[in-house]
């Protein structure tokens, strides 16, 4: 029998809400579904005060349709988020103080690869620097955060689904010494994430306490760009080591990287350094160095902010070509000198103690 939308939803009617007494469709629990031949997704967003009344319901909710005929794969997460049934007490004696950020168990260092702007090559940036820092003996962790736009499967050359053995703890994925998670294992390539922001920080908050991330030097978060829920909650939730910005030379991309830099020093997160990628293009053909994008931009704000530049990456196409092919330059052409700028940026990084 081919798997239907009603069939799933007939089956996920069967499941009660034990709060309201209706059944979890009816009560608006279910979010995000999606059913493909043979494989069914969905989010069950709940409360955050009674998120641990659910966990039962999520996995009957899960095995329900998993009963169904010609299911052979079924995701299911569950996200909360904070509905106060009372208002808040707000005598001064009396007031809770906020939970602040924590670490992540095992996880010695995090550090935030940011961006003003989209296009900047973030997310090269990002593979190519966990990758460095593997090949320098360190354990390392990759969480692509970017949940609107998650490249680093195809970068990373990772496929397949995460398990879950006891429906709580998510095994992450693994490749070129990496230890990588990302929503786009969750998702087809050319399906778009349609969430709003309860569900975003849900998820985010998920990948990052219930991977099983296991012992780690250091977990680079890739994040999307901008300033928005995803930076919020990682800087709110966990103990962030400290933020890497990357940015093209150009005046336009320098912009938008001074409103993240304001970003993380508003929440209190510090700045490693600024990293200007796509920095200089040398022709293949003729060897002319050609500034596309200007060139020492970001040093010059980086001295203004007083932090260090990093790192210049050049713009070429091996490093495009790498990153499309499942293989960061770092491992497919190690000895390159385009290579050579993502392992001296991981030295740096290893020698003042932050990776």
């Amino acid at each position: 029998m081919t798997l239907t939308r009603e069939t799933v939803l007939a089956a996920l009617k069967s499941i009660e809400d034990p709060i309201s007494g209706n059944d979890i469709i009816e009560a608006g629990l279910v979010r995000a579904l999606t059913v493909e031949p043979e494989q069914v997704r969905f989010v069950l967003e709940v409360s955050g005060s009674a998120a641990a009344e659910y966990e039962d319901v999520l996995n009957r909710a899960k095995e329900a349709v998993e009963n169904l005929d010609s299911t052979q794969s079924v995701s299911a997460v569950m996200t909360s988020h904070s509905t106060p049934k009372t208002p808040p007490d707000l005598k001064p004696n009396h007031r809770a103080e906020p939970k602040g950020p924590e670490p992540i168990p095992g996880v010695n260092n995090i550090i935030a690869i940011a961006s003003g702007k989209g296009g900047v090559g973030k997310s090269t940036v990002a593979s190519n620097l966990a990758c460095a820092l593997a090949a320098k003996g360190r354990k390392v962790g990759l969480l692509d955060a970017d949940v609107y736009g998650p490249s680093q499967p195809r970068m990373l050359g990772v496929s397949g689904r995460p398990a879950s053995p006891d429906g709580k703890t998510i095994l992450p994925m693994r490749n070129h010494g990496v230890t990588m998670m990302s929503l786009g294992l969750m998702t087809n390539e050319d399906q778009a994430v349609v969430w709003r922001g309860p569900m975003l920080m849900g998820a985010l908050q998920q990948m990052l306490g219930q991977v099983q991330w296991g012992a780690l030097d250091v977990l680079i978060v890739d994040l999307p760009p901008g300033t928005g829920d995803v930076q919020m909650t990682l800087a709110q939730k966990a103990k962030l080591t400290g933020a890497i910005v990357v940015s093209t030379p150009q005046d336009v991309a320098l912009l938008d990287a001074r409103k993240g830099i304001d970003m993380f020093n508003q929440l209190g997160t510090p700045i490693l350094g600024m990293i200007e990628n796509m920095s200089t293009h040398i022709c293949s053909a003729c060897g002319h160095e050609e500034h596309v994008f200007g060139h020492g931009g970001v040093n010059a704000e980086a001295a203004k902010l007083g932090v260090p530049l990093l790192a210049e990456i050049p713009l070429h196409i091996d490093i495009r070509l790498a990153a499309d092919g499942g293989a960061p330059i770092v491992v497919s052409k190690a000895g390159s000198s385009q290579a050579s700028a993502f392992l001296s940026l991981a030295d740096q990084l290893i020698e003042t103690g932050v990776a």
